[in-house]
């Protein structure tokens, strides 16, 4: 018997987790019992809060993460934009905290496990830093989050990474629950499926199968960007270069809390470099370029959760304020003093 256990956490989304419900209880139903279907948390039977107007539903048990089968996590219902107590954001940065991650971590782990995701629940999993290199997809607004935890993020409906399967928006969590029903029982049962509930799955499931398309907008690949804005001929200083140049003592207010690092900045070859140091941790600038009178550049932080960072700030004389962004996070607050 197939088990599925579909993750609650407080401000989950209803439609989310409720939609795949259904189809895995249709499934249930229409195989005579080959699979079993049933709600869970990381930390055991509870009343589960949403964030659809704090509507509870209650978890039997408690999140298995060894055991054989599917495991699928809901995203966060709420505001998508500000740093409030009910936001998206928020709540998934509270998630990250839980016991949730390390047990979806062990899950991937195991052979016979798989670990699917609907809407911001693969957001759950990539800024735990699970994702990192994978290809996955999470609903369109969260898509710049996704790419800066270091996942690959896909513009699918659903994407099939083996034993990861993530569904793009919310409404996405039928077609992941039809597509997962297909891969484990053929495609009668999602079909008799789909005319029960009088839908049809839609968009093509991404695979890394395949040959792969030729780009038609004729645009430079990514690296080659890249590599443009880091070569060039060495040139000398201008007076901005060096207005940042230095040690710096800073301070990061992220909507998590505060981070003290010290950064390193020295310019040569017509080109900025960084370092940043957070204690026994040194991290370099990665594409780092000067727009106007600001200096901008990419930075992966590991605390308090994996991502990666771009950072605009400017400097007026010794003192350097600014900003740091990732996807739909709030942007946080950088202030700081050049060590003498």
């Amino acid at each position: 018997m197939l088990s599925v256990q579909i993750v609650l956490f407080d401000g989950f989304d209803l439609l989310d987790a409720l939609a795949p419900y259904e189809v895995f209880c249709a499934a249930e139903m229409i195989t005579e019992n080959a699979l079993s279907v049933e709600l869970v948390t990381a930390e055991g039977p509870r009343s589960v809060p949403s964030g659809t107007n704090g509507l509870k539903i209650e978890a039997g048990d408690r999140l298995d993460p060894v055991r054989p089968g599917i495991i699928l996590v809901p995203g966060a219902s709420g505001p998508v934009e500000g740093d409030g107590p009910d936001s998206v954001p928020s709540i998934l940065g509270r998630t990250v905290h839980t016991a949730l991650p390390g047990m979806l971590g062990k899950a991937l782990e195991q052979k016979d496990v798989v670990v699917a995701t609907v809407c911001g629940g693969s957001l759950v999993l990539a800024m735990a830093g699970l994702l990192e290199g994978r290809p996955a997809v999470t609903n369109h607004l969260g898509m710049d989050l996704l790419g800066a935890t270091g996942a690959v993020p896909i513009p699918a409906r659903v994407v099939d990474d083996g034993n990861l399967v993530s569904g793009g928006g919310v409404t996405s969590g039928l077609d992941a629950a039809l597509y997962l029903v297909e891969r484990e029982f053929g495609p009668r049962i999602a079909h008799e499926i789909e005319q029960l509930f009088e839908y049809e799955r839609r968009g093509t499931v991404w695979r890394a199968t395949g040959m792969a398309p030729i780009g038609l907008t004729g645009e430079p690949q990514k690296a080659e960007k890249q590599a443009a804005i880091k070569v060039g001929p060495p040139t000398g200083k201008t007076q901005q270069e060096f207005a940042f140049d230095g040690d710096w003592d800073t301070t990061i207010a992220t909507p998590f809390g505060k981070l003290q690092v010290r950064l390193s900045i020295v310019t040569y070859n017509g080109v900025v470099h960084g370092k940043a140091i957070q204690g026994n941790e040194t991290v370099d600038f990665l594409d780092s370029v000067l727009q106007g009178d600001k200096l901008v550049w990419l930075l992966k932080i590991t605390r308090p959760m994996r991502l990666n960072l771009k950072f605009e700030v400017a400097v007026d004389g010794d003192h350097m304020t600014g900003v740091a962004k990732a996807g739909l996070l709030p942007a946080s607050k950088l202030t700081g003093r050049r060590i003498p």
